[in-house]
């Protein structure tokens, strides 16, 4: 891809798979930028999709040139990037989630930035959004965005502008950040751009919050499929924090350090009245918590969600807090991670 004039090649990387809902709405989203064609470029990496996803890929890209199918036969969102990242062309490289779609000035705002910047990376505000009709759907997002459901704001709606210490959603990176740092860890399944981007941050790099460069997320419309998906945001933090060598925040702790308490102070009960009367004051003053900023929210946005928004922060919080105690039991103290890799190295000898 090579440059005419000012202008940057942009390389857009969409792992998905079994999509056929969501991903025409990505596409049109991208469309909708207007950037070049002749510096655009568009790698939609399939996991093998069984629905109609490649059907609608493969119907994009006769359209549009520059909307290219890349097939990912292993079926997990690290090697679709990489993928992504090693058969890209352009001189800056972005990866979306096939369930988001991107405000039609993301790339321009994006650029603009990078340039006026030089940061390594530049990223924006992420929120929510749902087009389902039951209260559960529509509940799910209000949680999900409010400082008691995600622990804090940060890019959901954060509005100062400038270089930032911790990771964003939806980076553009220049090129070169991929060369001097390597590519995303195929060991982990979820939070790898939140390992990329704090490993960036270590190296040196520099990433830059700008407002402006907005994207919007479908978030999960049923608790049981919000319940999967942050055992897994949880379960892989441990893994994370030990290959970064930090902890990003200690926010991070509360779901597990909330969970762990009731499961220590629920097995002790059956021993002492202490740990019985420590389990009712934990218990208690969480559902109070609860109860109050779900009223809040509520009465903002409709009351039929009150009775609904307490189960979407509960299963936020033990969702990703059992996940979180899981992870620790198997990264850091079995050392499972670790061991699969010596019993890779041992099959290929």
């Amino acid at each position: 891809m090579k440059i005419k004039d000012d202008l940057s090649a942009v390389s857009i990387i969409i792992p998905c798979r079994n999509e056929e809902r969501f991903i025409s709405r990505c596409l049109d989203s991208i469309i909708a930028n207007n950037y070049p064609e002749d510096k655009l470029e568009v790698l939609v990496i399939d996991g093998i999709s069984n629905d109609g996803t490649r059907k609608i890929v493969k119907e994009y890209s006769e359209e549009y040139s520059f909307i290219k199918p890349l097939d990912n036969p292993k079926r997990v969102t690290p090697v679709a990037m990489n993928i992504g990242i090693t058969n890209a062309k352009g001189d800056l490289l972005v990866m979306i989630n096939s369930h988001s779609v991107i405000d039609k000035s993301f790339l321009k705002n994006s650029i603009e930035c990078l340039k006026r910047t030089n940061a390594d990376a530049v990223g924006g505000m992420l929120n929510t959004i749902n087009d389902e009709e039951g209260i559960i759907a529509q509940a799910i997002p209000l949680a999900a965005d409010s400082v008691f459901g995600a622990g804090g704001r940060r890019y959901r709606s954060r509005t100062d502008k400038g270089f930032v210490s911790d990771t964003l959603p939806y980076c553009v990176y220049r090129r070169e950040v991929f060369d001097r740092i390597g590519l995303i860890d195929e060991e982990l399944i979820r939070n790898q751009d939140e390992e990329f981007n704090y490993r960036l941050l270590k190296a040196g790099g520099k990433i830059y919050y700008l407002p402006s460069i907005k994207s919007y997320l479908h978030l999960r419309p049923t608790l049981w499929k919000l319940w999967r998906q942050h055992i897994q945001y949880g379960y892989f933090k441990p893994l994370v924090c030990q290959k970064v060598g930090t902890l990003f925040a200690w926010r991070q702790l509360i779901p597990a350090v909330f969970v762990g308490s009731l499961m220590i102070t629920g097995l002790l009960s059956f021993f002492t009245k202490y740990s019985l009367w420590m389990f009712l004051a934990i218990f208690g003053l969480y559902f109070a918590a609860n109860i109050v900023f779900s009223l809040h929210v509520a009465l903002k946005k409709g009351l039929k969600l009150f009775f609904v928004l307490p189960v979407a922060y509960a299963t936020l919080h033990f969702g990703y807090g059992l996940g979180f105690l899981k992870g620790v039991w198997d990264f850091t103290i079995l050392k499972k991670h670790l061991r699969q890799k010596i019993k890779d190295v041992s099959l290929t000898r």
